[in-house]
Formats: C-alpha cells, structure tokens, sequence
C-alpha cells in the first residue's frame, strides 16, 4: 500500500527515536510512531492542522517535502474508539493515546483510523473532464504504524508548499 508523509526537507522521512514530540497516537517518550495519510493532501492537512495554518498569505512561506511510502498491506485493525475521539480536537488524545498502547501491547504493528487533520469528505482528489473537476467524496484515513521501521522504502515526491483549495478542508486543532 502507498501512503504519504510531509516532513523537512532536510531530514529522513521517519521518525527514528523515543524523543518523538507527542502526538494524537503517542505520549511522551511512547515514539516513535510513524503517521501516513491516504493522499497527499492528507499529508498537508496533518501539517497544516498541527501548525494551525489558516492563511493563503501563510502557506507561501512553507517549504516541505512530501514522501511516497510504500508500507505493508497488512489489513491493519482500526481502534475502537468513537469517530468524534479519533478526529476531535485535544481533548480526545489521552484516549486515543490509551487505545494505541492497548494496540501495541496485544503485539499489532500498528492501526488504521480516519484522518483527524481532513474534514469530513475533505480527502477527494481531481479528475480530468474539461480541465480539472473535483473526484468523488470521500473521507481521509491515517495509517500508523509502531516503533522504527528502517524496512520502509519511501520515493521523495514532491517538495513544495500545499494548495490554498486544501485550507478550507483542513478541520482545525480545536
């Protein structure tokens, strides 16, 4: 399965330590975890929502690389947890945190879960019909996987900065 990853420009496309800052899935010292999106633009909106861009004039001043990775089809679980504690704001991550280390414990890899950084719909792409028009709806996931995972191979696709259509997608911090 190909997944995508934003990260630097400047260094590795992973996280390789336990200093990993926290996040949705992870504690202090609880890294790494490695998080992928289905599209591109889940890629973008994860960056975008974490620092809590807003602005078209904002995103001329991002420079980023987005990664191409192609990571097992393991038929990953996904946690059970409500949609509304997998994509709301702060206030749901210690219970998003719990249910990713009950994950861990019971010797999974990793999960699947709907993307917390696309609004509902927010992951539709583009098809060609008479110059570009929007592709089907559909929702944004997120794939993380535990631990380091120097097995993964990733293709830089891309540097750049993300669409200014992709802000009004991008469900806020909150």
């Amino acid at each position: 399965m190909m997944v995508f990853r934003h990260a630097d420009r400047r260094l590795p496309f992973l996280q390789e330590g336990a200093d990993q800052p926290p996040g949705r899935w992870h504690g202090e010292g609880e890294g790494p975890l490695q998080y992928f999106a289905d599209t591109p633009d889940g890629a973008w909106a994860e960056f975008l929502r974490h620092e809590e861009i807003t602005s078209p004039e904002d995103l001329r001043t991002i420079t980023r690389a987005i990664w191409v990775v192609e990571v097992p089809d393991e038929g990953l679980p996904e946690p059970r947890l409500p949609h509304t504690a997998m994509t709301g704001g702060a206030k749901g991550r210690e219970r998003c945190r719990s249910e990713a280390r009950r994950l861990r414990d019971e010797g999974k890899t990793g999960f699947e879960a709907p993307s917390a950084a696309l609004r509902t719909g927010g992951a539709t792409g583009w098809r060609p019909d008479g110059g570009l028009r929007p592709g089907p709806t559909r929702d944004g996931r997120t794939v993380v996987l535990f631990g380091r995972r120097p097995d993964l191979v990733g293709w830089r696709g891309a540097e750049g900065q993300p669409s200014v259509d992709l802000l009004p997608r991008v469900r806020p911090l909150g």
